[in-house]
């Protein structure tokens, strides 16, 4: 049995590669059966439970769900920087580019996270490093990874601050002179220096205005059609995912409860929970109309139910729901929801009624 490698079990570390047929054509991001737990003082937490996403060229996948539904983790997981202690990757295989990654030591880690993978953080006031300028910081990882001189770095450091909306002779200075929205736009740049082959954005526009937004969500279209770059958004904003993602999973409690195309997600709902965070919104043709949000919280990630874990908000929830968790149904070749309801054949959500 191979000694494990940090916080990986060992019987992730033994079980075999797949091949490239199993991968499949255009794969940039293959995850399969991801489990992480946070273990502490003897508490178990259940961050992330057999989450299973792919993520081909082109194509940009929307990760949506409230705060604590497990997004991060995954993210975090796809990188391989679940925290040692006490994070421990118990199951499941993540392939970028057709690369193990979980598999790979901490050298092979470093050619890999940037040029091939890169994140943007969700928080701009812990991502850069306040002893080094801004221009340092971006360039950094055009010397490692693309083998460029001092110099040539400086310049790709000036371009990319250009290009998310910085003047290009702030490339000398240091993260304390900058506001929230440009230490944000800072580390944007960051991610994008290499044009990464996967990118992963984390709540990426949260502390931008909406002129800013609108530029770097182009930026990343630009660079998902130049490069053939693959992309995960996790967002709360529906209104990003409507307007970059291709394909969306939604994450409650650890798990995927609802996944398909754009179109199915938003015209095809099936969960009850996608219908809740729809009918939470603000409706923009009855101004009088009252928002309808989600009763209750999620539950405590240390202590999930045995059944359903979003039965005790759900209004369709019966006493199967609180026995077992639901298992995953595929509706469509692409459309897949897990919830329990669907054992009865007439069900319906109230959304899908009126779609």
């Amino acid at each position: 049995m191979a000694k494990r490698i940090k916080n990986i079990a060992p019987e992730v570390l033994n079980a075999p590669d797949l091949t490239p047929e199993e991968l499949g054509e255009d794969v940039m991001l293959d995850i399969r059966n991801l489990t992480v737990h946070y273990e502490v003082d003897g508490d178990v937490v259940e961050a992330v439970s057999d989450v299973t996403l792919q993520v081909k060229k082109r194509k940009t996948l929307g990760l949506v769900g409230e705060t604590g539904a497990g997004k991060t983790t995954t993210a975090l997981a796809a990188l391989n920087l679940i925290p040692d202690p006490p994070g421990i990757i118990k199951k499941g295989s993540i392939y970028v580019c057709g690369e193990n990654i979980l598999k790979k030591r901490p050298a092979e880690l470093e050619k890999i996270r940037g040029q091939d993978i890169s994140m943007i953080f969700q928080d701009p006031m812990t991502s850069l490093n306040p002893v080094f300028t801004v221009g340092d910081q971006i360039a950094e990882s055009v010397r490692i990874h693309e083998g460029l001189s001092k110099t040539e770095a400086m310049e790709r450091a000036m371009e990319m601050l250009e290009i998310v909306g910085i003047p290009r002779n702030r490339v000398n200075e240091y993260p304390h002179q900058f506001s929230g929205g440009m230490k944000q736009r800072v580390v944007i740049a960051c991610a994008l220096a290499c044009n990464p082959r996967v990118l992963i954005a984390d709540e990426p526009t949260t502390a931008l205005d909406v002129t800013i937004q609108a530029q770097v969500l182009d930026l990343m279209r630009d660079l998902r059609m130049k490069y053939d770059t693959a992309m995960i958004m996790i967002t709360h904003d529906l209104g990003i995912v409507a307007d970059i993602c291709d394909d969306v999973a939604v994450m409650y409690a650890g798990r995927i409860i609802e996944q398909g195309t754009l179109d199915e997600v938003f015209n095809e709902t099936r969960h009850p929970y996608t219908e809740g965070l729809f009918n939470s919104l603000p409706n923009i043709h009855d101004r009088q109309a009252r928002l309808k949000p989600i009763p209750g919280l999620m539950p405590d990630p240390a202590n999930l139910p045995k059944g359903c874990a979003f039965a005790d908000r759900c209004k369709y929830a019966t006493d199967a729901c609180k026995e077992a968790r639901p298992v995953q149904r595929w509706v469509s070749d692409t459309h897949m929801v897990a919830c329990t309801a669907y054992d009865d054949p007439d069900f319906i959500i109230e959304r899908s009624k009126k779609a």
